[in-house]
């Protein structure tokens, strides 16, 4: 018994040694799936993710380095919460804001992956950047959105994006849109939002997870029409 646990230890040991030398060299998708991989051996992977991060301080806010983050924040052991308390004490995602407006909570609900109350936050935040009116009425006008400070409307994108592995973000909406030739009755049903000729319902029938299609979320009110997510798909903020 001895000598197979012995035995074991140099192998576990090689095996985090390669997906690390793979880490250095992949591609974005398949270090996504090393970074998995490397969270499921425990400490040792752990340590390996540290290292990455690290590495990845001067472009942070790539999906690997978001990845890496997540789960060393769901770890939730001492010694990774005070690595990321140490090196990362805001999050990885810069939370700058031109309006003076705090998305910490934002973050925090995405880093939990908490979706259905970060979209709520994100339609709150977006008011919040409309004005104390568009607050009061919990709701945008289009008109509104072409004021947004494009580094606002940046933050609350990038970490959706960071923290769903690429798959949700107004940024991710508008490829889709345009690859659909700015097509609403095609996105509709590319996204989840619709069905045939059947909205999906809010909120039971949207899926919560990143099981959901590319793009899924955040969600717009489709009801008061296509105006408020073409001013937001149209916004300076994406270049052009």
């Amino acid at each position: 018994m001895i000598d197979q646990m012995t035995a074991s230890v140099p192998e576990v040991s090689t095996t985090i040694a390669e997906l690390q030398q793979q880490l250095q060299s992949s591609s974005e998708k398949k270090q996504l799936q090393l970074i998995q991989e490397l969270g499921n051996t425990g400490t040792p992977g752990l340590e390996v993710l540290k290292t990455f991060l690290q590495e990845q301080r001067e472009n942070p806010t790539n999906l690997a380095a978001g990845l890496a983050y997540q789960i060393l924040y769901q770890a939730d052991t001492p010694s990774t919460t005070e690595f990321l308390q140490t090196h990362f004490p805001t999050g990885i995602v810069p939370l700058r804001s031109e309006a003076a407006i705090d998305y910490s909570k934002l973050q925090q609900m995405l880093l939990q992956q908490d979706f259905l109350v970060a979209d709520r936050i994100t339609l709150e935040k977006l008011c919040e950047l409309a004005g104390g009116t568009a607050v009061e009425r919990k709701w945008l006008y289009f008109s509104e959105v072409d004021s947004f400070p494009i580094t606002d409307l940046q933050t609350i994108n990038s970490l959706w994006l960071v923290h769903s592995q690429g798959k949700f973000g107004f940024s991710v909406q508008r490829e889709l849109w345009l690859s659909l030739g700015k097509n609403w009755d095609k996105l509709w049903p590319k996204i989840g939002w619709k069905k045939e000729n059947n909205w999906t319902r809010y909120p039971n029938e949207f899926t919560w997870d990143l099981s959901a299609p590319l793009g899924h979320l955040p969600l717009s009110n489709q009801l008061r029409g296509v105006r408020v997510i073409a001013s937001l798909l149209s916004h300076p903020a994406w270049g052009g």
